[in-house]
């Protein structure tokens, strides 16, 4: 006797990203009677084909219930909003003081180890893979380690030793890390074949962060958000996921070095990133040190085979603090990358603020420098002089005359990762490079009046030079 396929939509609660519906996907058609399943995070549903009887909703909630998913029959509806306000005020809290951490260490100008962006200081991306290695996208990751310890320990089990068993999840993430080097080398390549220009990577950074903007959203649970993903085809995932393709001994290897491919908004962010580095050492760093960064948690998942781990949102509560940071640091670059290209942004409000205290003293006890604060004219240049070190410029506001030659002269003071040179597209072409304990010198000829930024080539440390009659 035949039985014709049926269809039935579930509505599910705690899907966020691809990873959750691959999860979700490969453990329904292990049921006896599903033929196959097609899971959408922007829906909130599942899609069955089945035969004979349909699991029912409380033997999903039980299948999915270290998982964290929840299953219904109708759309949910939201409720228990106290707990939600008391649950925002913490994650707010939290987030909050982390970001006011990272300011700190920003005034003391050590931001540059805690930016992420295509020139941040490698020890940020490891730190990038901290965060994706407790989150969601270690899930989907995790969940085929632990799907796979199985497997792993049936070929291994004939060895003497615990040493020799945990070989195959050294394999797998030495996979990992290899091909997520020689992946990330090829993308810096084909970026230094594209050339970026000083306006066309900021543009690329910008367009990065706004990913990065997206992905926050959607840690953060917003359900519009649910339908921006970026990821491989499904079928391609799929297969990745189908831990029975990697049964041979040695294939935890190709398995792991696959894993590149797996849809995971922050695995995404780093490959834009290493694309934008326009270098294949950069690229190949950017993405070993974010995949050693996800290495600690995988390993744990591996070794200790607690099902715990192999929950994808781990915390709902970290995930919304993570979705708090990853937010913070796209609009941290975004402000940046205006700087880079002389436009407007938060960093003005500082400089603005120097300048009107600067002008403020020198109208009341004359201006040292000559009238209305110009620079002296020394053999007919204009002399500017500043500070530079890896907190900012000193004095961060200049003003000079329209169409006589300046000769800027910048003593390094103690500058550091991006602060180590000084760009401004629209006065000059090129950099100023900078060396510690030494004077770099600028000349140039100012030909339009107007108000013109210069910065560090990331644009964390900004500056105005003013031009007037």
């Amino acid at each position: 006797m035949t039985n014709n396929p049926k269809e039935y939509i579930y509505y599910v609660k705690g899907m966020h990203c691809p990873s959750c519906e691959i999860l979700i996907e490969k453990k329904l058609l292990e049921l006896e009677n599903i033929k196959s399943v097609e899971a959408s995070t922007a829906k909130g549903t599942v899609l069955v084909v089945y035969e004979n009887e349909r699991p029912t909703i409380g033997k999903l909630d039980a299948l999915f219930k270290k998982e964290g998913y929840v299953f219904s029959s109708a759309p949910y509806q939201s409720n228990k909003k106290e707990n939600r306000s008391k649950e925002l005020i913490f994650t707010l809290g939290l987030g909050l003081l982390i970001i006011v951490s990272f300011l700190g260490l920003n005034r003391l100008g050590l931001s540059g180890l805690v930016n992420v962006s295509s020139k941040s200081s490698l020890p940020m991306f490891f730190v990038f893979g901290l965060i994706a290695g407790v989150s969601s996208c270690a899930a989907l990751v995790g969940g085929i380690i632990l799907s796979m310890a199985k497997q792993w320990g049936e070929l291994y089990s004939d060895a003497p030793s615990t040493w020799k068993r945990i070989q195959p999840h050294l394999i797998f993430n030495a996979g990992r890390l290899i091909a997520y080097s020689f992946l990330g080398a090829g993308l810096g390549a084909i970026g230094n074949k594209i050339n970026f220009s000083l306006s066309f990577g900021p543009i690329l950074v910008i367009a990065v962060s706004i990913m990065m903007i997206f992905l926050s959203f959607q840690m953060l649970g917003f359900k519009a958000f649910r339908k921006f993903q970026i990821t491989m085809p499904k079928f391609v995932t799929r297969y990745i996921a189908n831990e029975s393709n990697f049964k041979d001994r040695y294939m935890p290897f190709l398995m792991g070095a696959f894993t590149f491919f797996l849809p995971c908004g922050f695995t995404v962010t780093a490959q834009g990133l290493a694309l934008i580095s326009g270098s294949a050492f950069q690229g190949g760093l950017i993405m070993f040190l974010f995949a050693l960064g996800t290495l600690p948690m995988l390993l744990t998942i591996g070794l200790s085979s607690v099902k715990f781990s192999q929950n994808p949102h781990l915390s709902e509560k970290f995930l919304k603090i993570a979705g708090i940071l990853v937010l913070f640091f796209a609009l941290y670059n975004v402000n940046f990358q205006l700087n880079v290209l002389g436009i407007s942004s938060l960093n003005d409000l500082r400089t603005n603020f120097s300048a009107t205290k600067n002008n403020s003293s020198q109208s009341e006890g004359g201006s040292p420098r000559g009238e209305a604060g110009l620079p002296p004219i020394v053999n007919g240049k204009q002399i500017i002089k500043i500070n530079a070190s890896a907190s900012g410029y000193s004095p961060n506001y200049l003003k000079v005359k329209v169409g006589i030659p300046v000769r800027w002269e910048i003593t390094d003071t103690g500058t550091g990762g991006c602060t180590n040179a000084i760009i401004s597209r629209s006065l000059f072409e090129g950099e100023i490079p900078l060396t510690p304990g030494q004077i770099s010198i600028k000349e140039f000829t100012p030909e339009t009046l107007g108000r013109f930024k210069f910065s560090c080539w990331m644009g964390m440390v900004s500056g105005i030079i003013e031009v007037v009659n």
